[in-house]
């Protein structure tokens, strides 16, 4: 295991460098699309003959479960580490706005997608079962705020879009996992659960696992304020996140959710009353520095990752309609609300097509569908998640900074 990792970390940070010194990138697209452009010319070279590096990189791609490393490892620093350095007073001015979207509009879109995609598959040649249809809904659509937020913050967009944007991805993602295991489940047992029993799940989940994150959170805070030495402090957030996402997966509540409440509370309350300036200082650089270093590396691993997925001819063309269909459904589901009621969101002119655009997927949704049971359901599933998160982050994430500026009044550089 231990020489896996330093691979990987080894090539995350080649790369990271390429980037930073030849391409220039915003970091998480960039070392994706250089680990990408390497794995797509490995496998021209294998179509070729040359059968060695493509063997070598499959094998150790092979060598990571993806899903597991995400969902039970990296997940929760992700979340903690995107919460902490969100305003509660800020995001509690958009408290409607970002609960509309986040649970109102990832249901509807889990069911926009489920349903369109059934329906789209029934003109090609390929087969899902519309519970797995579903599936692919409710994986797709919680969104990625990691590889935007930079850009937004270098294109000049509003502080009301960022905040927007990051409030509904750090919940979705939560409310995502839920519907996710709803289905999953009954896929399982090959029953639909009542309405009584799903609401009681999502109750269960959603709300056990904001009330756990409120109460580690809590204990959190309490031990900061009594003491006074980053050192112990950032051991003890650390802690408390992975400490408290794995309570929350042995009492089978939401973990992602855990993980924004808890990160909501330490950065807001413990930033506020518990840290001393040096500890604030220090806190902030950790997180931030976990936050990046792990963003790099599970975006590498989305771009190696191609080399694991069958392709097809008819897999690709419902893939470029299926990209249609989940940006259809984000502005139907998040768009269109916007634009008819602007006044209430209280954002700006033009930002419903920045929240429409900007809505990226990323590793959750890859993680997910590689959680699946094996089987040629499964097979469908990943390649259409992949061609989405592919398009996703190299063509959304590197024009919404221009769109930020053509479309927002006064928009431009801090």
């Amino acid at each position: 295991m231990l020489d896996i990792v330093a691979v990987f970390l080894c090539i995350t940070a080649v790369l990271a460098f390429f980037n930073r010194r030849y391409v220039g990138l915003p970091s998480a697209i960039g070392v994706m699309g250089i680990a990408l452009g390497l794995s797509l010319l490995n496998m021209a070279m294998d179509a070729m003959g040359f059968h060695a590096l493509h063997s070598l990189e499959q094998s150790l791609v092979e060598s990571i479960d993806f899903s597991e490393l995400l969902m039970q490892g990296m997940l929760s620093l992700l979340l903690f580490a995107g919460a902490l350095h969100v305003n509660l007073s800020e995001l509690r001015a958009y408290r409607w706005q970002v609960a509309s979207l986040a649970v109102v509009g990832t249901t509807a879109s889990t069911l926009i997608i489920g349903y369109g995609l059934w329906a789209l598959l029934s003109l090609t040649s390929l087969e899902l079962p519309l519970s797995y249809c579903l599936v692919f809904g409710a994986l797709i659509s919680p969104t990625d705020p990691i590889a935007v937020m930079g850009i937004l913050k270098s294109a000049g967009a509003p502080k009301s879009v960022e905040l927007v944007i990051a409030g509904e991805s750090l919940f979705n993602d939560g409310v995502s996992v839920v519907l996710f295991s709803l289905i999953v489940a009954m896929i399982a047992s090959g029953e639909a659960p009542s309405v009584m029993g799903a609401s009681q799940l999502l109750l269960l989940e959603a709300g056990g696992g904001a009330i756990l994150g409120a109460a580690v959170g809590y204990a959190t805070y309490l031990m900061l304020k009594s003491i006074d030495s980053y050192q112990e402090e950032v051991l003890i957030t650390l802690a408390a996140v992975l400490g408290g996402y794995a309570l929350a997966t042995h009492l089978h509540v939401s973990g992602p959710l855990a993980m924004v409440v808890m990160g909501l509370i330490v950065g807001n309350q413990g930033r506020s009353y518990a840290m001393s300036q040096q500890t604030e200082k220090h806190v902030d650089m950790f997180w931030e520095l976990i936050d990046e270093i792990l963003n790099a590396v599970l975006f590498v691993l989305i771009g190696l990752e191609v080399v694991l997925i069958q392709f097809s001819n008819p897999l690709i063309t419902t893939g470029l309609f299926v990209i249609a269909l989940t940006l259809l459904s984000r502005l139907l589901t998040v768009g269109l609300p916007i634009r008819l009621l602007g006044q209430r969101f209280r954002l700006p002119s033009g930002s419903w097509s920045v929240l429409t655009w900007g809505g990226l997927r990323g590793g959750i949704s890859v993680a997910l569908a590689l959680s699946l049971p094996a089987g040629d359901a499964r097979d469908v599933v990943v390649s259409l998640t992949y061609l989405v998160v592919i398009f996703s982050i190299l063509i959304q994430g590197m024009s919404i900074g221009t769109l930020v500026k053509r479309v927002i009044p006064c928009a431009g550089p801090r």
